[in-house]
């Protein structure tokens, strides 16, 4: 499965959007973590314990985002984002989500490159004196 924040994937072609997938989780933080916190806010420095929970939150919401999107058949996710919210005091959601696709190796669907189809599908041969018809 590839998993991009970008709204394309080089070298790969999107043949169908199938959906909006998400993954989230909702974590509460632990007292015992919170004293440290605590400490740690007094002192300085990182809080070591709330970067690992955020770390196996965002794991965790992209597992359940991925799992969402094989479900669907999609062999991509594209337009990744992160959003958070606070659910009470003590707990926290984080959500995954983007756009699941099926890719197929070929030229992506650049601007130019869709340009240039439009032009070559649109292109008329001159008409005039000695033309063909």
């Amino acid at each position: 499965m590839i998993v991009v924040t970008a709204n394309r994937v080089s070298g790969e072609r999107i043949v169908r959007t199938l959906s909006l997938v998400r993954g989230n989780t909702i974590r509460t933080r632990h007292i015992g973590k919170d004293i440290m916190a605590v400490f740690r806010n007094i002192v300085g420095g990182e809080v070591a314990e709330y970067t690992k929970l955020l770390g196996e939150s965002r794991e965790q919401a992209l597992d359940r985002m991925v799992e969402e999107a094989t479900g669907l058949g999609a062999n991509g996710i594209i337009s990744v984002r992160f959003s958070t919210s606070m659910i009470i005091g003590a707990a926290d959601e984080l959500l995954a989500y983007g756009t699941a696709v099926v890719l197929e190796d070929g030229p992506s669907d650049t601007p130019q490159a869709t340009r240039r189809q439009e032009s070559s599908l649109t292109h008329e041969a001159p008409r005039g004196p000695g033309a063909q018809a």
